[in-house]
């Protein structure tokens, strides 16, 4: 007995798009390769619509980055080609990708705050120049000047020849931003944590890095880093659940077929 077939607006219907839609996530390769009847109308299956709600879940939440977005990706592929156990496996490791982010941007907010709280006078040691700073903290020039220019350093400069002189404690802010730069956060999520941290304000600086301004219209993932990693946590844990429901319900209708 042949599988039953769905339209294009029976798949539409059932995740809440335009049929439209439906077709460009077949043009994309995010539903596998769909047969055409005698009069050309698309002959979409259960498995067609299994795929389109996993794009449709994975898709639907915000942007989280290239690297985690291409891990999940991998898990739409599996399901394209009908792997749905190498799926399961694919939701799993970025299942554990995403923990993983987490932890580094949750450790890098938890060390800024204690560097916060715990921040010395500036010592009466003699200043560095910016290739003495670079090789240090193992970046370049460019990108030193770059957060400058971002605002989120500003340097004495030597009055006879202009050089930038970079004293203990900023080079300790320069850690601190190189620390939150690897850690996922944007300059801008770091540059509000800065305007506080300048106006006085130690406390809650996490809860700053995490939560852009009335002022940001718009904002990307990395301006409330924390929040959006704390979204892919949960929707990953809901990819492993669909995917598991669909493998039990396929395992389930060949046993009945028997």
């Amino acid at each position: 007995m042949s599988a039953k077939t769905l339209r294009t607006s029976d798949l539409a219907r059932a995740v809440g798009i335009h049929p439209n839609t439906v077709r460009l996530y077949v043009d994309w390769g995010l539903i596998p390769p769909v047969e055409r009847n005698e009069s050309g109308y698309r002959l979409f299956t259960q498995k067609h619509l299994d795929c389109l709600r996993l794009a449709r879940t994975i898709y639907a939440s915000p942007y989280p980055g290239r690297d985690l977005r291409a891990s999940s990706n991998e898990i739409i592929q599996c399901a394209v080609v009908d792997d749905w156990q190498g799926a399961l496996e694919k939701a799993r490791e970025h299942l554990a990708a995403v923990k993983a982010e987490l932890k580094h941007a949750d450790t890098a907010a938890n060390m800024l705050e204690h560097w916060a709280q715990n921040m010395e006078n500036d010592s009466e040691e003699e200043p560095l120049v910016i290739c003495e700073v670079s090789k240090l903290l193992g970046v370049s020039h460019d990108v030193i000047r770059n957060w400058e220019r971002n605002g989120l350093i500003r340097m004495r400069r030597n009055s006879y020849n202009n050089y930038r002189l970079f004293s203990k404690r900023d080079i300790e802010r320069l850690q601190i931003i190189r620390m939150l730069g690897r850690a996922g956060y944007s300059h801008m999520a770091i540059l509000r944590m800065f305007i506080e941290l300048d106006g006085g304000n130690t406390r809650d600086l996490k809860k700053v890095l995490d939560t852009p301004r009335p002022d940001e219209d718009i904002f990307m993932a990395a301006d409330h880093w924390l929040t959006t990693l704390k979204g892919q946590e949960k929707l990953a844990k809901n990819v492993i659940k669909m995917i598991s429901g669909i493998i039990k319900s396929r395992n389930r209708s060949t046993i009945e077929k028997r």
